[in-house]
């Protein structure tokens, strides 16, 4: 059970960090230089970057990190307009909730 569950928010984060990315690459569908493609990419991978952040601070203190994952699905819900919509919020927010209320139960457990 323990390795389920040191392995459940962290498996979460990554494919929720992987939906982020594919979402990003409808940048390269658009018109424009490679230039601005590429700033775009960059532009659409902000939250995805700070995803990936968070991830890696809460590999290592899973606690601290789980808190930061909640405060970043509450974050996503208000700045993504999820929170009008369920399915948005299914989608946006909650996996990180989840992830975060995962990481801090793990880090309760230790």
């Amino acid at each position: 059970m323990n390795k389920i569950l040191y392995w459940l928010p962290r498996v979460i984060a990554m494919l929720f960090i992987l939906f982020f990315f594919i979402f990003s690459l409808d940048v390269f569908s658009m018109e424009g230089t490679f230039l601005e493609k590429a700033g775009g990419l960059l532009m659409h991978n902000i939250s995805t970057i700070i995803l990936i952040l968070a991830l890696a601070f809460s590999w290592k203190s899973e606690k601290k990190g789980g808190y930061i994952f909640i405060l970043l699905g509450l974050v996503f819900a208000f700045y993504f307009n999820a929170y009008q919509r369920i399915d948005t919020f299914l989608m946006i927010s909650f996996p990180a909730i989840l992830a975060g209320a995962l990481f801090v139960w793990s880090g309760d457990r230790k």
